[in-house]
């Protein structure tokens, strides 16, 4: 008996709290845009940090969860301004990365060598030229492998023309629909780099402008070639490791330090000048600093709340205001105070929710819109959208609260007075 009474309560508040919004449509809806902006803003931010991470998560799966990286210097990412400056290590020579890749064998694993020769390189195919701006990278047979590419076309460089510092080249899909606009066959055919005619033996699949590890604007050579076109002094080398299995990684990577110590000639007490990168620590790291994106996004949100409570109050206490004498009737045919104070409740978390629902279709156009600019996957973060639907009715609570109390304690005589 009491259930239905307490149903048919909610129902008539509900009727209520609609035909009081329909006859203040404008202030409603100014107040709900307020509400969905602030909404927006939190899940807009979020959903797209979400695509983000999936993104990168997605990519550097890619390289497996058996690949590492020894290179000179640690892997460090910094967001804005200060932050302590990374130490410089001498740098991993050739002789040393050469006498890596010869001495360490353990349980089967793949060693790579790599260095990135030039950066702003310019790449020409008879009247066709790129922009200069070509990353061309110094690798050998297992570097296409170890860094998570795949062929699209032709095959890898073999171990002959990395020793013999072979003319052959692999091309990114960007250099190949640069220089192939009509899509046409390019392996066998030669390109021109620094003066130096390649030939063309593969071609990259797709990795997306957007990607960490995009190979797109990239040509792979020899780096025994690369080491007579783009020769420079104090080059450090990336050597990288591919593990059996992902089982053996821990193993291989400590073999892979007493292996590379030994080579650089470090003493016991010396602490390491290099450092190894697993493959998903980048991937981690990214995803760990994505957390100050959603706190960032968290703090919009709320201060926007914060404006759109305090506007949410205001139009309450003047619809307590426009609407005393019917508060006064309502008294006067038997209304409790309780039933008054519910009615305006139910009012002020309606309003919440039209501006939440708003906000959150907003927010989740927004963040998968910028999520589909850098290549990401459309993502709906359902935590954080039950987060907003419940925040928005703790705001309609904490802000029609006030006002309904003031309205349940109307004088019912007073108030049929009131003009």
């Amino acid at each position: 008996m009491k259930a239905n009474q307490n149903k048919e309560t909610l129902t008539q508040n509900l009727s209520v709290a609609i035909d009081s919004i329909k006859s203040q449509k404008l202030r409603t809806w100014l107040t709900a845009a307020i509400i969905a902006i602030g909404m927006s803003a939190l899940v807009g931010i979020i959903t797209a940090a979400e695509a983000l991470a999936a993104k990168l998560e997605s990519q550097f799966t890619n390289l497996g969860a058996s690949t590492f990286t020894i290179q000179n210097r640690a892997l460090s990412i910094q967001f804005g301004p200060g932050g302590r400056r990374e130490k410089e290590n001498p740098p991993i020579t050739y002789r040393q990365s050469i006498a890596f890749k010869k001495r360490f064998d353990y349980a089967g694993a793949k060693v790579s060598l790599s260095y990135r020769a030039s950066g702003i390189s310019e790449i020409k195919r008879g009247d066709f030229t790129t922009d200069p701006n070509v990353t061309v990278m110094a690798g050998d047979e297992y570097y296409v492998g170890s860094n998570g590419y795949e062929l699209a076309m032709g095959r890898n460089l073999t171990e002959g023309e990395v020793s013999s510092g072979a003319y052959a080249a692999i091309l990114g899909q960007d250099i190949y629909n640069k220089l192939f606009e009509d899509g046409s066959d390019p392996l066998g055919k030669t390109l021109t780099v620094r003066g130096y005619k390649y030939i063309i033996v593969g071609v990259l699949a797709e990795k997306g402008s957007s990607s960490a590890l995009s190979g797109d604007r990239m040509i792979l050579i020899p780096y025994s070639n690369a080491r007579i076109v783009f020769s420079s002094p104090n080059r450090t080398y990336a050597v990288n490791v591919l593990a059996a299995n992902s089982e053996s990684l821990d193993p291989t990577i400590e073999e892979a330090y007493a292996t590379m110590r030994s080579i650089r000639k470090l003493q016991p007490k010396q602490d390491n000048d290099f450092s190894i990168v697993r493959a998903d620590s980048l991937a981690n790291m990214l995803t760990e600093n994505l957390s100050m994106v959603n706190f960032a996004g968290l703090l919009i949100g709320l201060i926007t709340m914060l404006g759109a409570s305090i506007s949410l109050m205001n139009i309450m206490l003047v619809s307590v205001t426009e609407r005393t004498k019917e508060i006064g009737v309502r008294k006067a045919m038997g209304a409790k105070a309780s039933v008054i104070r519910g009615q305006f409740l139910t009012e002020a978390v309606v309003i919440c929710q039209l501006g939440g629902i708003m906000g959150i279709l907003l927010g989740l156009g927004i963040g998968n819109a910028v999520g589909a600019l850098i290549d990401g996957v459309f993502v709906i973060p359902w935590g954080w959208i039950t987060f907003s639907f419940i925040f928005s009715i703790v705001v309609g609570v904490i802000s029609g609260f006030y006002p309904a109390v003031k309205a349940s304690r109307l004088d019912p005589i007073e108030a049929l007075r009131y003009e």
